[in-house]
């Protein structure tokens, strides 16, 4: 009796997918209007003089204190995991966490600089819970041979970039146009709003909590390695060479935030159709484009069926596209440091941000599908930590490469990151068989 209540679906609902997915779409879409919205302009706020209101660090040390910030908050997704697994559950995980989230955000909104550390570390605790317990709570709205299940996740991504989208055009354009504090307290509203419609939608998500319950360890059982059949470690495995080629994307796509902004920021010009915007609005472009394709890349993987790629080859393409967005900034910032000082255009970053886009679809939620298909039950929520660790990874490199904006020629450092990706794409697909192997038959 219990396994087929572990088995059951919702299988009528929203879109063709069970009812649960609209409520965990706009948890995620609300989320993301704050992490993304807040982000878009941080390193702009440090970076910017006190006269201009903001705090005046130099590149090299606000770049390191975002990729700190940025890598913890996804880093903390190890430690929500396994709160989640052995004490709260996902549903907990996800509501206590969206609530410290909303009380970083407001607690940025003041202007002593120690509610600027303050607000950040409550982000980055909640961010550790609500981050990877909400991708659980889609990944239980089916069954484990559900056809749907990277349809569903694309969809869901499709919402967090719909937040992601969101955030920096309102967020963003408060903060650089009228009051960068007033930017922080907007994100903090996002958020409320995403709990609340949280806690309306519970019902909706009965059926995952249930599967999720019946698969945690009770108060006291031990899991140890010794537990996992031979079977489980190699898909585990699996899981980690994942890992290892997603931090490296990241650690490319995630400069968008950092080296990227910078650059707009510096030597991009700023208007477009004779429209002129704010430079945090380019933190947009990526989600607009992702908003664009995820519905066609979840048709796409739906009718190859079967015959669609595998995990690792999808993966390999996502580093492929990286690589060629990096190739093409090489001639912008060539460009950028002519001594002409000429503003580059905008659709240079643009089509890097497209390409890119591509890329991600190609990797970030075929890799949550995956996790929570090759992980054990038992372990999900560790599992899910440990490969959101790997965006946590990509973060504080992208931060890190950020701190040789003002150092290295740009093409230069445009170009170090595109050979990165082309070589991490050509090791992968030359390892895409042994992985398959340790994947035991799953795709």
């Amino acid at each position: 009796m219990a396994t087929v209540e572990i088995e059951q679906t919702d299988v009528t609902g929203w879109a063709g997918h069970p009812r649960g997915l609209s409520t965990l779409f706009f948890t995620e879409m609300w989320e993301r209007f704050s992490y993304y919205g807040m982000r878009a302009f941080l390193i702009l706020y440090m970076v910017a003089p006190a006269t201009a209101g903001g705090l005046g660090f130099a590149d090299a040390d606000a770049a390191s204190i975002y990729g700190t910030y940025t890598g913890s908050a996804w880093a903390a997704a190890i430690g929500g995991g396994f709160i989640a697994d052995r004490f709260l559950g996902q549903y907990r995980s996800v509501l206590i966490g969206g609530i410290i989230i909303a009380a970083g955000h407001f607690t940025l909104a003041f202007k002593a600089l120690p509610f600027f550390y303050t607000g950040l570390s409550l982000i980055v605790i909640g961010t550790g819970l609500l981050k990877p317990n909400v991708s659980m709570l889609v990944g239980s709205l089916y069954t484990s041979n559900d056809k749907r299940r990277d349809a569903g996740f694309s969809i869901f991504y499709m919402g967090i970039n719909l937040g992601a989208f969101l955030g920096p055009l309102i967020a963003g354009y408060l903060a650089q146009r009228v009051d960068w504090h007033l930017g922080f307290a907007c994100a903090g509203v996002g958020m409320v709003l995403g709990l609340a419609q949280y806690v309306i939608g519970r019902g909706r998500l009965q059926i995952a909590m249930d599967k999720l319950s019946s698969a945690r360890p009770r108060s006291g059982a031990k899991t140890q390695a010794a537990s996992f059949t031979t079977e489980e470690r190699k898909r585990m495995a699996a899981v980690v060479v994942f890992f290892v080629f997603a931090a490296l994307f990241w650690g490319a796509y995630e400069q968008a935030g950092s080296t990227l902004n910078l650059f707009a920021d510096r030597f991009t010009r700023l208007t477009l159709f004779g429209f002129s915007f704010p430079s945090s609005w380019f933190q947009s472009v990526q989600a607009l484009f992702l908003i664009m394709l995820a519905p066609v890349m979840a048709v796409l993987w739906k009718r190859l069926g079967d015959q669609q790629p595998s995990s690792p080859a999808k993966f390999a393409l996502g580093l492929l596209f990286a690589g060629i967005a990096f190739l093409l900034l090489v001639p912008a910032g060539s460009i950028a440091q002519s001594g002409a000082g000429v503003l580059v255009s905008p659709w240079w970053l643009i089509g890097c941000y497209f390409l890119e886009e591509i890329g991600e679809l190609c990797l970030s939620p075929v890799g949550l599908s995956v996790v929570t298909k090759l992980a054990p039950a038992r372990v999900l929520g560790l599992m899910m930590g440990v490969w959101l660790l790997s965006t946590a990874v990509g973060n504080k490199l992208a931060g890190w490469s950020a701190g040789f904006f003002s150092t290295l020629p740009l093409p230069t450092l445009f170009g170090y990151v595109a050979v990165v990706m082309f070589v991490s794409c050509v090791i992968l697909t030359l390892l895409t068989k042994p992985i398959r192997g340790l994947m035991g038959g799953v795709r």
